[in-house]
């Protein structure tokens, strides 16, 4: 059985997830939505719980409203893992399954899943990368970013496939690098490959051969990005 204080810290990470995709979202109206019924709730009952109109949460849901405040999504996201709560927490035990096994392990800096794929290719513009090997013409689910100095020195060999999160295809975006050559190598000996990798902070020239070479064995595309760790956050949860 999960400890108590796990489900409670992985309880943290999810309703910091869905705060971060609601207001981080162009349209956060139909990113509410899509959690709402993640979690099964129908609009009715959340109001109900918050002690408001349906009508109230269908306007933030449609964008007739103007698109909630921190304040109130803060609300509505402790409202969701309310009822789930009531209903058994049977929606917290799925997601808990990714995130609790995440808890300490500081290397991951950032987890996201797209609420639809993107093309890489939009990645690439998005990070102003360099495209140093691979097709950019396939679909990307989410993005990890990775501390890589921390990750070399804190995960235990069965830890490296946490960092996929609900998918494989997602880009891997390692920070702290100064060739590419250990996450490349980290990568060639685990069983999941990921659909692309991002170096952080270096420019072409200075990608390993080596590193090069397994991204061409392992047919993964492999690019650079001059962006901070902040910039990277921002621009891809821009849609």
């Amino acid at each position: 059985m999960r400890s108590g204080g796990k489900i409670s810290s992985a309880k943290g990470l999810l309703a910091e997830k869905i705060a971060g995709e609601i207001t981080l979202s162009p349209t956060p109206g139909e990113t509410l939505r899509k959690w709402r019924r993640n979690f099964g709730i129908t609009q009715t009952d959340l109001s109900n719980h918050l002690g408001i109109s349906p009508s109230v949460i269908s306007d933030y849901e449609s964008g007739r409203r103007r698109s909630p405040g921190i304040m109130i999504v803060s609300k509505i996201i402790d409202a969701l893992l309310k009822i789930d709560e009531l209903r058994g927490s049977n929606i917290m035990r799925a997601y808990e399954s990714m995130f609790g096994d995440m808890l300490g392990m500081d290397a991951i800096c950032s987890i996201c899943e797209f609420q639809d794929p993107v093309l890489l290719l939009d990645i690439v513009e998005k990070l102003d990368a360099s495209i140093i090997f691979g097709n950019i013409h396939v679909s990307i689910w989410g993005y990890t970013i990775i501390d890589s100095v921390k990750a070399i020195l804190e995960f235990l060999p069965d830890q490296f496939q946490k960092i996929y999160g609900r998918s494989t295809a997602r880009a891997l975006i390692f920070t702290g690098v100064r060739s590419g050559k250990s996450p490349l190598v980290a990568v060639r000996v685990t069983s999941f490959k990921p659909g692309a990798i991002i170096l952080q902070g270096i420019g072409p020239m200075e990608v390993d051969p080596v590193a090069i070479k397994i991204a061409e064995v392992e047919n993964i595309p492999l690019l650079t990005t001059p962006f901070s760790v902040e910039e990277i956050s921002t621009n891809l949860n821009k849609r």
